[in-house]
C-alpha cells in the first residue's frame, strides 16, 4: 500500500469527499494528491488537486453522488473551511467502466 503525505487539510477533505459516496466509500479510490500553501491578504489555507478513481461497473451512479452538488455543499474538516470546490475538466472513462476524476478544492484555516 502507498502512503501519501497528506496535511490535515488534505485528508480531512479526502475523508469528506469519501463520506458523500455513503456505504460505496469503499469504491472510491485516491491515485494522486497535490497541496500547496495558499495566502491572500486576510486568510491563508491550501490549494489541493484530488485525482480520484471510481471503478464500474455503476461507476456513473457513484460519481453522480459524489459530484452532484459539490460546488454548494458544507464539508465538516475541523479547523479548515472549504472555501471553494469544483470538478475540473471532464470525466473520463475507462474500457473496464472505472471513471477517472479530478477535484480542485481551496481550504482556508479558521
Amino acid at each position: 500500500m502507498l502512503n501519501m503525505a497528506m496535511s490535515r487539510a488534505a485528508s480531512g477533505l479526502l475523508r469528506a469527499l469519501v463520506e458523500r459516496m455513503g456505504t460505496q466509500s469503499d469504491r472510491i479510490l485516491l491515485s494522486e494528491i497535490q497541496s500547496v500553501d495558499w495566502q491572500s491578504l486576510t486568510f491563508t489555507g491550501e490549494t489541493h488537486v484530488l485525482r480520484l478513481r471510481v471503478p464500474g461497473p455503476d461507476a456513473d451512479l457513484l460519481v453522480g453522488r459524489l459530484t452532484h452538488g459539490i460546488e454548494d455543499a458544507e464539508f465538516s474538516i475541523p479547523g479548515h473551511l472549504v472555501a471553494d470546490i469544483i470538478v475540473a475538466g471532464g470525466l473520463n472513462r475507462a474500457l473496464d467502466g472505472s471513471i477517472t476524476l479530478e477535484i480542485e478544492a481551496l481550504t482556508v484555516a479558521e
